[in-house]
């Protein structure tokens, strides 16, 4: 009978420990990255992406019990690098086209719908502050740590945010 040596055992606590934290986090992590981008296909993507450079970096973590925070702040930077390349990508193609911008596609009129538009059409940066202070409910001092801003300057992209959605949904109710 062969016994368990020490390199099996602890690849095998490794093993369940990464479990765990998969169960744990990627969740959140997936419904974080659909609120950024809008996109559920993309938001698995991204989420997965982060935790597999979060846990691969696991070992190397200044606090490993601030996995959550780490996670957390990769999703917004994958999500970040995502609208930059297609924010170049859609420059590229109106420099090749000469036809005209299309109109704003059509959003339902339920309200939520209004919302959730409104909130789409925000730059990336007031959109992350949104969503990290009303939904990930952190307070204004955590959302400008994760966004690597001061606070005074996170609490700026929320009033530039919340005026920018005021003004957009009262233009819709119109």
């Amino acid at each position: 009978m062969a016994t368990t040596t020490g390199p099996a055992v602890a690849g095998r606590a490794a093993t369940m420990r990464l479990a765990e934290l998969y169960e744990r986090h990627v969740g959140r992590a997936v419904a974080l990255a659909r609120l950024l981008t809008g996109d559920p296909h993309l938001a698995e993507d991204v989420a997965h992406e982060a935790f597999i450079r979060v846990a691969g970096r696991f070992a190397h973590l200044r606090n490993a019990d601030a996995f959550d925070a780490y996670l957390r702040r990769t999703v917004v930077n994958l999500c970040h690098a995502r609208f930059r390349r297609l924010r170049v990508e859609r420059a590229w193609l109106r420099r090749q086209t000469v036809t005209d911008v299309g109109e704003r596609p059509a959003f339902d009129p339920a309200d939520r719908d209004l919302v959730w538009g409104a909130i789409q059409r925000l730059p990336f940066r007031q959109r992350g502050a949104v969503v990290l202070r009303y939904y990930e409910g952190l307070s204004v001092a955590e959302t400008g740590a994760v966004l690597r801003c001061s606070t005074r300057a996170a609490s700026s992209l929320l009033v530039r945010a919340l005026a920018s959605l005021r003004q957009s949904l009262e233009g819709e109710e119109r």
